[in-house]
């Protein structure tokens, strides 16, 4: 079930809503159920991976606090979390892509490739993985008391609205909200606007720069105007349908008293790829930083063991976006990105130019590692990087292209993509003093964008493969 689908607008979501203010008892049930519900209308089979991995962490974790500290108990309970969790995400995700690049090394040296099992990958494993898991480490690290009962841990893990694209919700920002939270019309106000706002900027904006980006990426011959057309409109897809998913979980959420952390912060005005990373997927990078780059050491041991650090974990980064040597390719270009910015510092000659010199270097920085994120391998990421440079001649298909292309209203959503996507004051920020005129002009949008859904031929949510 997707967020821009007439079943969740129109039944599932005003249901759930009903329930859960007709009920004001067992409220973190109902969610659970609810949500059981939600996942399991893409695969039933599914829901019993999920609760397996719940009830994983909630016994190591209820170890981990009755356990004294330093004991081995407590370790071996930790360790018992993070193998079964990890074991899980390695096979559902990175089983199949273990297997070719096995068969690979088969075949070169002259032997015969075996069969290879295929595994389907559970929408959001990444997501219900990390935050499960985030429950035993925060407790390991007395960062969170232990979660009062299975019910509020596994509604937890399973709540919808963030449960298989993000943001990534850490236990120990929403331990407390589990137990007692607060309940407003101005909050849920404030939710529903940030919702229709998600909304609108997947259906009105993502959707339209995908009908634009797919054709440019999928054509076998693009001159370099249509290959940087192409790709700008793939990095406002791509923008726009994660804030966009990420506007509406954190709508949802406020709907149901919750209040998850912002997600996204103007990430195409940052500086460096450093401001870039702290302003995108701010949930992911946080949890990469708090639970891989310090303890790997962070920048306390040297120079050379950050540059180190940082590599690692944007190569780890990168494989979690996907079992694919692309995504490997794309996390070492951010993490070298990342280590010659610290390596540079911060009185550089980079660091004296003009801000509006360092956000447009920025940005086309970020455009190429699109390339490889969007690049179903890495020679179509080389062709295309060819086309960007005009290293390639495009033959007559380009001007078929070029026409499907550059139309006055792919021109204009271009233009209001770029003005909405470089923004200081994002949609997070805009519903947070909410008035009437506001309130119908959110509306407004709302039925707009419910009637392009209904006649739009394509609609996907790009993250739901992570």
């Amino acid at each position: 079930m997707v967020f821009t689908s007439h079943i969740f607008v129109f039944y599932f979501l005003p249901l759930v809503i009903l329930a859960y203010y007709a009920v004001p008892w067992k409220r973190n049930l109902l969610l659970l159920f609810a949500s059981y519900v939600f996942y399991g209308w893409w695969d039933p089979r599914f829901v019993v991976l999920m609760f397996l991995a719940t009830l994983a962490n909630y016994i190591c974790g209820g170890i981990i606090a009755r356990s004294r500290p330093g004991s081995g108990r407590r370790r071996a309970a930790l360790v018992a979390a993070i193998t079964i969790s990890l074991g899980m995400l390695g096979f559902f995700k990175y089983f199949v892509f273990l297997q070719h690049n096995l068969n690979a090394l088969v075949v070169w040296f002259g032997g015969t490739p075996f069969p290879v099992l295929q595994v389907i990958l559970p929408i959001g494993i990444s997501f219900f993985i990390f935050q499960s898991l985030s429950y035993s480490i925060d407790v390991y690290r007395g960062e969170s008391p232990p979660v009062r009962s299975f019910a509020d841990f596994a509604c937890f893990v399973a709540l919808f609205p963030q449960l298989i694209a993000g943001p990534i919700v850490r236990y120990n920002t929403i331990a407390g909200q589990l137990v007692e939270r607060e309940h407003s019309l101005d909050k849920f106000a404030c939710g529903t606007a940030l919702f229709i706002l998600g909304f609108a900027k997947k259906i009105l904006l993502a959707n339209a720069m995908g009908a634009v980006a797919d054709p440019v990426f999928g054509a076998e011959s693009r001159t370099c105007l249509d290959a940087w057309f192409g790709l700008c409109a793939y990095a406002f897809q791509i923008y726009f349908d994660f804030s966009g998913y990420s506007d509406m979980a954190i709508g949802l959420g406020r709907m149901f008293g919750f209040e998850f952390l912002r997600n996204f912060d103007s990430p195409y005005l940052a500086d460096s790829i450093t401001d870039f990373w702290r302003r995108w997927h701010i949930s992911l990078s946080t949890f990469l930083r708090d639970y891989l780059y310090i303890p790997l050491g962070g920048n306390r041991k040297g120079p050379r063991r950050t540059y180190a650090n940082l590599t690692i974990v944007m190569l780890l980064g990168g494989l979690w976006h996907g079992a694919s040597w692309v995504f490997v390719i794309w996390g070492a270009y951010h993490g070298f990105l990342l280590a010659f910015e610290r390596w540079r510092g911060k009185e550089s000659l980079y660091a004296r130019l003009p801000r509006q010199v360092r956000v447009a270097i920025t940005f086309v920085l970020v455009l190429f590692s699109w390339v490889l994120f969007r690049s179903p391998t890495l020679a179509e990421a080389g062709a295309y990087f060819q086309s960007l440079f005009a290293l390639t001649r495009a033959d007559g298909g380009s001007v078929l292209l070029a026409g499907e292309l550059y139309t006055r209203g792919n021109m204009a959503l271009m233009a209001l993509c770029a003005l909405v996507a470089f923004q200081r004051v994002q949609a997070f920020d805009w519903v947070q003093r909410m008035s009437w005129p506001r309130l119908l002009l959110v509306l407004a949008l709302f039925v707009f964008s419910l009637l392009t859904m209904f006649v739009q031929a394509c609609n996907p949510f790009l993250y739901f493969q992570f």
